[in-house]
């Protein structure tokens, strides 16, 4: 014990040092609150099957970020082993995506037709720019929002009877929630209770939750070839604690080697505050007073 303090307090000694005279826009720490090292990790991540970052989905330097970690990730990759894996686009519109991918569909058809984000231009489109001056494949995964949305209002029954070329926009149904899951716990206390015990309400949101989760592990998990990573752009929520996205990466594909990044604000720089701590493997700290895109 007295060794493994003595480990701790070099470490923060060494990042103490760091932030002589310094003002970095973010800090790197590993899952248990040791500062990481960008190289170390990027090496951990080329290894991974999945990599899923999640994101505050207006923190500018997040996204930022995912650029850099995209960029490296190919080159330590061999040709045609790196994959872009998008929260944002649905998958009724992957068709539209992997054109624009490709370069066969121009800015403004794209733009038009596959209902990006409010934020794509200044957060998203620089990511999309990269996968294709670079040949970088890159899938949709969400579930379209109207299965989400009836869902919501009625519960999972409510595809019990989907066409079958609805249900090829969807995770496998019919699906296994899982509402012991910390995320999901979350869930039901904020909407008043438990899950399971309240008919609608808590229980529909959580199961609306469950098939955007589901839906892009079965997409992340189906558009992997062998020897390639997908590094997977999400809401931090689908994936924080290892929950999430990765529950139903464990189902359908238990084998995968996945890691996983959170980006958390913080006052502070200097640690890892507790209640961020084994939140992902690695997790980004930015400030609270960075910049945000809306």
């Amino acid at each position: 014990m007295r060794f493994l303090r003595l480990v701790s307090l070099f470490f923060l000694l060494i990042g103490l040092a760091s932030f002589v005279g310094d003002r970095p826009a973010y800090r790197l720490f590993t899952a248990a609150g040791q500062p990481a090292d960008y190289d170390h990790m990027m090496q951990e991540l080329a290894q991974a099957d999945v990599v899923l970052f999640g994101e505050q989905h207006n923190d500018a330097l997040a996204h930022w970020l995912e650029l850099q970690v995209a960029k490296d990730l190919q080159k330590l990759k061999k040709p045609g082993q790196l994959v872009i894996g998008m929260e944002m686009f649905e998958r009724d519109v992957q068709p539209l995506v992997a054109r624009y991918a490709a370069g066969t569909l121009a800015d403004t058809a794209f733009e038009r037709q596959a209902r990006p984000w409010p934020n794509y231009a200044t957060d998203y489109r620089p990511l999309l720019l990269f996968a294709r001056e670079n040949h970088v494949p890159v899938i949709g995964t969400n579930a379209p929002r109207p299965f989400a949305k009836v869902v919501a209002q009625r519960s999972l029954t409510a595809l019990d009877k989907l066409p079958a070329t609805d249900r090829t926009l969807l995770a496998p149904l019919p699906l296994k929630v899982d509402y012991d899951l910390p995320g999901y716990k979350n869930m039901a206390a904020m909407f008043g209770g438990d899950g399971k015990a309240h008919g609608g309400g808590a229980q529909n949101i959580i199961q609306a939750q469950a098939l955007k989760d589901a839906t892009m592990a079965h997409f992340v998990q189906t558009s992997l070839a062998p020897g390639q990573t997908m590094l997977h752009l999400n809401g931090s929520y689908h994936s924080d604690h290892h929950d999430g996205i990765v529950a139903f990466l464990r189902q359908y594909a238990p084998k995968l080697r996945v890691k996983t990044i959170s980006v958390v604000t913080q006052g502070q720089l200097l640690t890892l505050e507790q209640e961020q701590v084994n939140v992902a493997d690695f997790v980004v700290v930015v400030p609270t007073d960075a910049s945000k895109t809306y």
